[in-house]
């Protein structure tokens, strides 16, 4: 069976098609700048990539000129879209309402338009995608895969906030995490290069990218994470300012005469390590300026390594131990810089990493000493197989 995995961004549209008789990828594309006059739709089909520029004011022109494009005989991607067994949809907030991913039916798209004001700059764009999906693939069963269902596993101890209880009662304010897909990946793929049972391991996977989120794994299940209600929660990002004195926000509107959009546009796009360093919201760049001796870039990428690994250290006390650290996403998979500057300062815990066999980008490898108590890992991540994978189960 081929399943098609779509993930509607704010203005992009990310998908593949994966042949699920050997977990095959046929094709690889991202539509960019959905809604905008330079739509560009980037397409990697078994190796050889090209480029396409072809305006879609909306996800419904944008899907439908993905599906004519994987029939043209030019690429050699299907004969037919009869060929498309199921589609996987990722959808950023599924509430409390959702552990698993499911068959969407039109009470689950009611459930997601429900979770609207949790992710407001996503669910509509992944409801959209399912609109068009099922306009254009009308006997195709499709499945959604939510980011936050893995981290449903949480103790209540772990995702409750300390404010008044009838806001979680009336309005579910609670800690939801993200990147779950993510998450539950790596966790089981660390477990096969080790050769143990996933139930038997304690993990810490750190997907660092430009967005970014620790999860403490046992036993195969999060039990802690640090995205909270929404994804600005947490360590800081490249652009979000993760936890800080809740007090700063009133403080700041107040001297600055800001209303709540303009806050809210400030911690989560002029934050994180591009409000430290006044670079860029691009890391490379930053770590440019800090093998220069930039200061503020020094300062940015240091106080992040340092909130990580102070992250690392208490969730070993949330897991009661600690088998693997995993590191993945873009800064995970690639910065060995990054990967150093936060392992050095977890060496009191006996962790120490190889920096020969960590000199390296986006390899799936092990990078820690032999004499390490804790094992350290990159194993570059893969959330749009894990969707396939549930989408085949689910239609299977």
């Amino acid at each position: 069976m081929k399943i098609l995995v779509l993930n509607c961004g704010s203005s992009s549209l990310k998908f593949q098609i994966i042949d699920m008789e050997k977990e095959d990828r046929i094709v690889k594309g991202n539509y960019e700048r959905i809604g905008g006059k330079r739509s560009c739709l980037r397409l990697n089909v078994r190796g050889e990539k090209s480029e396409i520029e072809k305006a879609a004011r909306n996800y419904e022109e944008a899907i439908k000129t993905v599906l004519n494009l994987i029939q043209n005989e030019k690429y050699n991607i299907i004969s037919s879209l009869d060929e498309i067994g199921a589609v996987g949809h990722r959808i950023v907030h599924g509430g409390e309402k959702y552990s698993e991913s499911v068959l969407i039916t039109d009470d689950v798209i009611k459930e997601i338009e429900k979770c609207i004001p949790l992710a407001p700059l996503h669910n509509p764009e992944g409801i959209e995608g399912i609109k068009a999906t099922r306009k254009a693939l009308k006997d195709v069963p499709m499945v959604a895969v939510f980011d936050t269902a893995f981290h449903q596993t949480m103790p209540k101890k772990a995702y409750i906030y300390q404010i008044p209880y009838r806001y979680y009662e009336q309005y579910q304010i609670r800690k939801y995490g993200f990147h779950g897909t993510s998450h539950r990946y790596v966790a089981s793929r660390v477990a096969e290069l080790l050769n143990k049972d996933i139930k038997d391991l304690k993990i810490i996977n750190c997907h660092l990218g430009q967005g970014a989120s620790l999860c403490a794994i046992d036993g195969g299940k999060s039990i802690d994470t640090t995205m909270g209600l929404t994804p600005t929660a947490g360590i800081p990002m490249a652009t979000r300012c993760g936890d800080i004195d809740p007090a700063i926000i009133p403080y700041i509107m107040r001297i600055e005469d800001l209303d709540a959009h303009e806050i809210e546009r400030m911690i989560n796009k002029k934050s994180g390590a591009w409000g430290v360093s006044g670079v860029s919201e691009d890391y490379r760049d930053i770590e440019r300026e800090y093998l220069t001796g930039d200061e503020r870039s020094v300062l940015a990428l240091d106080t992040q390594a340092y909130k990580i690994a102070q992250t690392i250290a208490s969730y070993m006390v949330s897991l009661g131990g600690l088998d693997v650290i995993t590191f993945s996403g873009g800064v995970g998979e690639k910065g060995y810089e990054a990967r150093l500057r936060i392992c050095k300062q977890l060496e009191c815990f006996g962790i120490k990493i190889d920096e020969e066999r960590n000199n390296m980008r986006g390899e799936e490898r092990l990078i820690s000493t032999d004499d390490s108590k804790v094992k350290l890992y990159v194993v570059p991540t893969n959330e749009e197989l894990m969707i396939a994978r549930d989408t085949y189960a689910i239609v299977k």
